[in-house]
């Protein structure tokens, strides 16, 4: 007789309409979810020192606008505006280290 329990579950995945059974493991399962890209978070994309800000809050900028220079590495790294937008809040200033992913600008 079969134990329930220990019996695996299967998940059933549609991928381009084509019906999949699978078990999914629980790595998998603890995964963080997704999460859509902001496009008005400007975030770092490397830990570096903030070398230049060229905006100001409130400032009306377009799209492929320089926001600031961030050296990495003894590198000049130059962040530009993703799309046409207002400054909302700018969240460091220049001379501050900052790390992977953190936010910079925001736009309105």
């Amino acid at each position: 007789m079969e134990n329930k329990a220990s019996s695996p579950k299967y998940q059933s995945l549609i991928i381009e309409g084509v019906k999949y059974r699978t078990m999914l493991t629980k790595k998998y399962q603890k995964r963080k979810p997704y999460k859509a890209v902001d496009d008005k978070l400007i975030t770092s994309f490397i830990s570096g020192r903030i070398t230049q800000l060229r905006v100001k809050t409130g400032k009306k900028i377009k799209s492929g606008e320089v926001l600031l220079v961030l050296e990495a590495m003894k590198m000049e790294n130059t962040i530009v505006a993703p799309m046409d937008g207002v400054i909302k809040k700018i969240h460091v200033k220049r001379g501050d280290n900052v790390i992977n992913n953190q936010l910079l600008v925001e736009l309105d």
